[in-house]
């Protein structure tokens, strides 16, 4: 599958006249949980031709293949592909965007060219803002939990999705960094070894990357009161919060300007 996900980023740069700057994974092999039949979860960074900025009119500034834009190869089902143009990305890194910050920490890296992205992650201690990285994992682990478990009954699988943010939240406040991409790293850090709520985990775990179906099953006690507790305690902490970055909009000016230069020159 490498293999042909890098012809489709070949594709994606020859037929759309950019260059894609980093390409990884992101989601649930990124993340470490993956299914037999996950999607390939391609996110990219790229950059136009310097006539492409010099116009009065904005432009679109993602590229979602093969959702809204194609290619002239097929492409295989399970991939998922979208990019985010050059200026686009920077914006939202200025606001240390956790997806972003995510991409950039992803330990799948497809494709990777010139220096931009080095110098991102020099500067990504700077910019990160751990109100910003609280609030998002929050926000993602009580939609999941609103949507998916209520009820004796619940979307065994769905635990994963809630646990990874409220495990990332527990980081950020633990440590005052971005947290980790992979569930595993955040489970042995911050669930007590020997508890029965890391065994009931650590099984879900091995049933689901085992192929396990997954589906509605009762719930689990252990797991749902740790939900519980954890999205209480943490909207607490979340509302705490206030911690000032160091504006780095020049420092990005520059990083665009030299990125051009280094691409298209």
């Amino acid at each position: 599958m490498q293999i042909h996900i890098k012809e489709v980023l070949l594709k994606i740069e020859q037929e759309y006249d950019v260059k894609i700057l980093y390409a990884c994974e992101s989601g649930s092999r990124a993340w470490g949980f993956p299914s037999k039949d996950s999607d390939y979860d391609v996110r990219f960074i790229y950059v136009h031709k310097l006539d492409w900025y010099l116009s009065i009119d904005q432009k679109r500034d993602v590229l979602e293949v093969p959702k809204h834009d194609t290619i002239s190869i097929p492409v295989h089902e399970l991939i998922d592909a979208s990019g985010w143009e050059l200026t686009k990305a920077l914006k939202l890194f200025r606001k240390s965007n956790p997806p972003l910050l995510e991409w950039l920490n992803s330990s799948i890296v497809y494709h990777e060219a010139f220096t931009t992205v080095d110098k991102m992650k020099d500067i990504a201690t700077e910019i990160f803002s751990p109100v910003s990285s609280v609030h998002h994992y929050l926000n993602m682990a009580k939609g999941n939990y609103r949507d998916y478990l209520k009820g004796s009954e619940v979307k065994i699988k769905k635990y994963f999705y809630i646990l990874r943010p409220i495990l990332a939240s527990g980081w950020v406040e633990k440590y005052n960094s971005f947290p980790p991409m992979l569930f595993q790293t955040l489970v042995e850090d911050l669930i007590p070894t020997g508890s029965l709520l890391k065994k009931e985990i650590m099984t879900l775990l091995e049933r689901k990357m085992a192929g396990d179906e997954l589906d509605f099953e009762p719930r689990i006690d252990c797991i749902h009161q740790f939900v519980h507790d954890e999205l209480e305690r943490l909207e607490a902490f979340a509302k705490g919060l206030r911690v000032e970055v160091k504006d780095p909009t020049r420092k990005l000016d520059q990083l665009f300007r030299d990125t051009l230069i280094e691409v298209w020159s």
